[in-house]
């Protein structure tokens, strides 16, 4: 399993940019056919984090998007800052 495949890019909008500051959160478009676990184990591989929580959503344009939040220990903005958001 591509971790690549799974997580496309990363959401980047006021409103996501501002998730990442209050709740530890980041949010990702990622492949449809995947679940939350497969989600998680994805993320946590390719940046090194322990994630908490995801809640994913099927916008509109049928795209799938997955809110990931870290656990306490590790900060959702510097991974933001790796990824250039912030």
């Amino acid at each position: 399993m591509d971790p690549y495949k799974i997580l496309k890019y990363p959401h980047m909008t006021e409103k996501s940019i501002s998730l990442v500051e209050k709740e530890n959160k980041l949010v990702f478009i990622v492949d449809r056919r995947y679940k939350k676990e497969d989600i998680k184990k994805a993320f946590e591989e390719v940046f090194k984090v322990k994630v908490d929580k995801i809640n994913t959503l099927i916008t509109r344009e049928g795209k799938k998007k997955a809110f990931i939040k870290l656990e306490k220990e590790y900060s959702a903005a510097d991974v933001a800052v790796k990824l250039g958001m912030i």
